[in-house]
C-alpha cells in the first residue's frame, strides 16, 4: 500500500513530550495504512527510541513508525533533512515533538491536496496562554500569527528536493521555517494556507530570564537576511531595532565620558537617554502581560541587558555569516 503522508518529528531528550504527541498522531482520522511517522532525534536518545518502540506495539504498527538518530547534534533543520529524505510519502508533514495535532489534522491537508507536484501547505496554530500572559509566553504565542512553521507544514517531496529542504546552518531551533517558506517562494512554489489543518502549541514552562537565552538566536537573523534581504525586510524586520542600538551607544556615552571625566553635560544627556529607552523597553514589555512581582523584577532586569546582548548577537551573526546586518 502506497504511503500517501509522511510524519517527520525532530526531538532530542524531551520523551515525555514525544510521547503526548504521538499518542494522539497513531489516532488521526486518516486510514492508519495510508500515512507513516518518522521520528528523528538529534542526536542518539535511548528516550525517544523507546517511547517510539513503546508507541508503536501501541498501535500494533499501524500506522508505521520509525525511529531514527542523528550520529551527534546538527539541529532540528538537519533532523527534518534526515525524516524526510527517507520518507515514502507523497506529503512529506512537519510538526515538533511539543506540539498537539488536531485529530483532523491529516484529513484536513489531504482533502486540500489535489496531486500537485510542486506545492507546500501550513494550517493554524493555537498557543494557549492565561488572560496576563508572561512575556515570555506572549513571544510564543506570536506563532499564531506566524506565516509558515515548522510546526505545522506540508511539503511535496518534489518541492523539498527544488529547494534542497532545510539549510542545516541554522543550527537551532530559529529561522529555518523562515527560510524554507522564501524558498518556495523563490522558486514560485504556492504555499497555501488551510485553517482546518490546526495544531495545538503549549508554552512549555520557562526558567527565570529565558529572554536573555533567546537573544542568541539573533544571530541567524543575519543568516537569513544574507540570503533573502527584501523578504525579511518585508516578512521579518522593517529596520533595524534602532532603540536597541540608541540604548548600547548611550550607555558607552555615559561610561567614556565618566571614564574621560570631561564633558559633564554629554553625560548627563547619555545618562538620561539611556533611562528613558530603558524605561520605555520595560513598560512595553509589562503592557497586556502579567504584573506578578517576580515577573516585573525579570522585566525590568533582562530589559536593561537585552539590547546589549541583542546587539553583540545581530554583530557576531554578521561576522560568522559575513554579510553587513543591523
Amino acid at each position: 500500500m502506497a504511503i500517501k503522508i509522511s510524519i517527520v518529528i525532530p526531538t532530542f531528550n524531551r520523551a515525555a513530550l514525544l510521547q503526548k504527541c504521538l499518542d494522539i498522531l497513531i489516532i488521526q482520522v486518516f486510514p492508519k495504512t495510508d500515512f507513516e511517522i518518522i521520528v528523528v532525534s538529534d542526536g542518539p536518545d535511548k528516550e525517544a527510541a523507546r517511547v517510539v518502540a513503546k508507541s508503536r506495539l501501541a498501535c500494533n504498527d499501524l500506522p508505521a513508525i520509525r525511529y531514527d538518530h542523528l550520529p551527534f547534534k546538527k539541529g532540528p533543520a538537519a533532523a527534518r533533512n534526515r525524516g524526510w529524505q527517507h520518507a515514502r510519502g507523497k506529503l512529506i508533514a512537519f510538526t515538533d515533538d511539543d506540539c498537539i495535532p488536531n485529530i483532523y489534522w491529516l484529513k484536513a491537508i489531504w482533502d486540500s491536496y489535489h496531486e500537485q507536484d510542486e506545492v507546500a501547505f501550513t494550517g493554524k496554530i493555537i498557543v494557549p496562554r492565561p488572560l496576563r500572559p508572561t512575556d515570555y509566553q506572549r513571544n510564543v504565542a506570536n506563532l499564531e500569527t506566524a506565516e509558515f512553521v515548522t510546526a505545522n507544514c506540508f511539503c511535496t517531496r518534489h518541492a523539498l528536493e527544488k529547494v534542497n529542504g532545510f539549510d542545516e546552518r541554522f543550527s537551532i531551533a530559529w529561522r529555518e521555517d523562515s527560510d524554507l517558506e522564501f524558498n518556495l517562494l523563490a522558486h514560485q512554489i504556492p504555499v497555501e494556507y488551510i485553517e482546518k489543518a490546526c495544531i495545538i502549541h503549549p508554552v512549555r514552562p520557562s526558567g527565570w530570564g529565558v529572554s536573555l537565552k533567546e537573544q542568541r538566536k539573533s544571530m541567524y537573523n543575519a543568516l537569513l537576511y544574507k540570503k533573502h534581504p527584501r523578504l525579511y525586510r518585508a516578512k521579518i524586520q522593517r529596520r533595524p531595532p534602532w532603540h536597541y542600538y540608541a540604548t548600547v551607544v548611550s550607555f558607552l556615552v555615559f561610561i567614556a565620558s565618566l571614564l574621560l571625566m570631561r564633558y559633564p553635560l554629554l553625560a548627563t544627556l547619555a545618562l538620561l537617554s539611556w533611562a528613558i529607552l530603558s524605561g520605555w523597553f520595560i513598560l512595553k514589555r509589562l503592557s497586556g502581560n502579567s504584573h506578578a512581582g517576580n515577573h516585573i523584577l525579570e522585566m525590568i532586569i533582562t530589559s536593561l541587558c537585552i539590547p546589549f546582548l541583542s546587539v553583540f548577537w545581530r554583530l557576531f551573526g554578521s561576522v560568522k555569516f559575513k554579510i553587513f546586518f543591523l
